[in-house]
């Protein structure tokens, strides 16, 4: 059994939950969740049964004593979260149409995950790992930017196989201005990428096939597009085609990538290796379409860290969708 590390924020997820009329105003309830794209992909991949670790910064205040108390709750190990002395822990404010895609408002000015510095990161974080998976809300600032280089050159000089969920928001980066060019340098350094379609459109820059063939040409092995309900793209140096995704009813697209992703580090962890995996195209198939699942199971349900799904969950919503049509001998 090899293990994963997942590094970046940990934050507060204030959910939408519902609204009420009150003396002319609607008024919204938010209830408290915790969540952060790598604490998410952290408990995911813990309870699909992996082994995994979260390295981050929170506040030492009350919402970073609860992420901390969450990530132990769901098997994530936290001995390398740390809290920072005075830094509050991050906070989002996620907003919910009546379809239940997502915006944002972030609270997040020199938060705690921000300053988590180079010197801070350990050699002893990548111990027992085989995987070190990372996003790009740790890119948007020059400190967190260069906290976040270390930890790729630190895994690069381990051999250690790099993930990365692109995972775009805007209204994190100054002005609203994404860094295409620092973005894209993770992206190359990257074994595995995870895409959403308009961030892969955008990182891109209108010439999708020379910017695969570049991704493929520097060190990616397998790149994976998401498109909401719509097929995944996956490509590899070998492969390419589609799967289409599991069918459910959203209620909160929150933790959807995060489950994808977090299944997929799953099943490089625990059932097969990067190399295994890419020598069959019925492999990458069955993977994706099991990722699918459990970013099916976990938009079905409020929240990130509660709507994540256990390995029977997965495995039951694969047969009843997949039955025949993917190979799940190599899941189990």
């Amino acid at each position: 059994m090899s293990g994963v590390l997942c590094y970046g924020e940990a934050l507060i997820d204030f959910l939408q939950f519902q609204s009420q009329e009150q003396d002319g105003l609607i008024i919204n309830d938010y209830r408290q969740f915790p969540g952060g794209a790598p604490a998410n992909a952290a408990v995911a991949l813990a309870k699909l049964g992996g082994r995994a670790q979260f390295a981050g910064q929170v506040g030492s205040d009350q919402f970073g004593e609860f992420l901390i108390y969450s990530l132990a709750h769901y098997g994530v190990n936290t001995q390398f979260t740390l809290k920072h002395e005075t830094a509050p822990t991050p906070q989002a404010f996620v907003h919910l149409d009546a379809s239940g895609d997502r915006s944002f408002t972030f609270m997040r000015k020199d938060s705690a995950d921000l300053l988590l510095t180079p010197e801070q990161v350990s050699e002893a974080w990548f111990a027992n790992n085989s995987l070190v998976h990372l996003c790009s809300n740790t890119l948007t600032e020059a400190g967190a930017a260069a906290t976040t280089q270390t930890v790729l050159e630190q895994a690069k000089a381990l051999n250690l196989q790099v993930c990365f969920d692109v995972n775009l928001r805007a209204n994190l980066w100054k002005d609203q201005h994404i860094d295409i060019v620092l973005v894209n340098q993770v992206v190359k350094q990257a074994d595995i990428v995870k895409f959403a379609k308009e961030e892969f459109e955008l990182l891109a820059q209108g010439n999708p096939e020379q910017y695969l063939a570049d991704c493929l040409a520097a060190n990616c092995q397998l790149i994976l597009i998401t498109n909401g309900g719509d097929e995944i793209e996956y490509v590899s140096k070998q492969f390419r085609g589609h799967v289409i995704p599991a069918k459910t009813k959203v209620v909160d697209t929150t933790a959807g990538g995060d489950g994808f992703i977090g299944a997929i580090l799953y099943l490089l962890s625990e059932t097969t290796q990067l190399e295994t995996l890419l020598n069959s195209e019925a492999h990458i198939q069955s993977a994706v379409a099991f990722a699918s699942c459990a970013g099916a199971i976990a938009v079905s349900t409020q929240g990130a860290f509660p709507a994540l799904p256990s390995f029977t969950q997965v495995s039951d919503l694969f047969n009843e969708q997949f039955s025949g049509t993917y190979d799940a001998a190599f899941l189990e």
